[in-house]
């Protein structure tokens, strides 16, 4: 590593990343409204969705990490009937702000889906009938289609509806227009999901659209390496190296070491350097900070792996883990479930890491605990005996 790099510590890394993420920013002490999920999206520029529902939809869980317990539904109005966000293949399937709509635009254009030929093939006409059908009685689910199909197996098992629609969604002729309370897709004519300003708006091309999209990732992460950046908005890393050098040129970037990294980061000059992060919070397995597994690792030392689709008997953690972040670091882990019938957040894992103190990781985890069930309309807490601390965290939640 060359020493006339500016040297940033691996704490100061954590802390300035997760400063950038908004876990600095003060929480509200009154009701949340649109304004702090605006801000926290601003933030993150990108938030995931995802369909599991054991504890949490995903995309509830980032907003409940940096603004604490707020009214899902209200979430769910702003984020898909407000106007101001727009639901697309910028992460995942994630929602990122209207305004960055013309960013995206080159990646319908460029989108080739094989399944999709096959359809046009094996239905003719049929593909032109769907749309036809948005466009007349829109908006519209699979369901609602006058000939949605049959399911072709569990999971991914896309009727010919569903695999119609969703070609139609990523080549940019269909939009989202919103999700409704069970998660089911509703799609739309872009002109009556798009304001007519950014459908008419000359779209970027795929360079200068990726070089906004690296720009707009520097900021969100803070401090990152080429491949941490190159993920956020699922870029290819090696389009992405030589803009990352023209950034640094331009002073957008300046390139840095933080000790252990293995490789040079780059710190966005804007970003806060608190001293220190404080506070305790769960995050979604697909929250920014940890949803590229290799950044964790190297920044908080914590490996991490979802297990939803690992069978049973092979899992380590468990079925929908939880990282937790406690002062700026990932101390520990919970498999969180759910249990609606039985009125219960059961807690079927819990573990720490091993060079954080028991008590200290129990307490805290018990506190957030105690907050998320309400929040999830439940009226208790209960702890299976599994994990290495599920028996400090049953005695932290007796204490609490």
């Amino acid at each position: 590593m060359s020493a006339r790099r500016p040297r940033v510590s691996a704490a100061q890394a954590r802390h300035i990343a997760l400063a950038a993420q908004g876990f600095k920013d003060r929480r509200p002490t009154g009701a949340v409204t649109e304004r702090h999920f605006r801000r926290a999206l601003g933030r993150m520029t990108i938030l995931q969705l995802d369909s599991v529902n054991v504890a949490a939809r995903s995309h509830y869980l980032p907003m409940l990490a940096r603004l604490g317990p707020y009214d899902r539904d209200r979430l769910d109005r702003w984020l898909w009937r407000s106007g101001e966000n727009h639901e697309f293949l910028s992460h995942e399937a994630s929602i990122t702000s209207m305004d960055l709509y013309p960013l995206l635009v080159h990646r319908m254009a460029r989108r080739r889906w094989k399944m999709g030929a096959e359809l046009e093939r094996d239905h003719p006409g049929y593909v032109q009938a769907v749309l036809d059908e948005v466009a007349s009685d829109g908006p519209l689910s699979v369901k609602e289609l006058s000939d949605p199909g049959e399911r072709s197996g569990p999971w991914w098992g896309y009727s010919k509806g569903k695999l119609c629609l969703e070609m139609l969604y990523v080549t940019g002729r269909l939009s989202i227009d919103h999700r409704t309370p069970g998660f089911t897709t509703v799609y739309d004519l872009p002109e009556r999901v798009i304001p007519p300003e950014l459908l008419a708006a000359d779209a970027p091309d795929q360079p200068t659209a990726e070089r906004a999209m690296l720009a707009l990732a520097a900021r969100s992460l803070g401090i990152a390496t080429d491949k941490d950046l190159a993920d956020y908005f699922r870029t290819k890393v090696t389009d992405a190296r030589p803009m990352l050098a023209e950034m640094v040129a331009a002073g957008e970037l300046v390139e840095v070491d933080v000790p252990d990294w293995g490789c040079s980061a780059y710190l966005h000059p804007e970003a806060a350097r608190p001293r220190a992060v404080t506070g305790a919070t769960f995050l979604s397995p697909f929250d920014p900070i940890v949803w590229c597994r290799p950044r964790a690792e190297r920044m908080f030392g914590f490996e991490y792996r979802i297990e939803i689709y690992v069978p049973a008997p092979k899992r380590t953690y468990g079925y929908y883990v939880l990282p937790f972040l406690l002062d700026g670091e990932l101390v520990g882990r919970a498999d969180l479930k759910a249990d609606r019938p039985g009125g219960r957040l059961v807690v079927k894992a819990a573990y720490r890491e091993e060079q954080h103190d028991e008590t200290r990781v129990a307490t805290a985890m018990a506190e957030q605990l105690a907050t998320m069930a309400p929040w999830l309309g439940l009226d208790d807490v209960a702890v299976e005996r599994r994990g290495n601390l599920h028996g400090a965290l049953d005695r932290a939640l007796a204490r609490s």
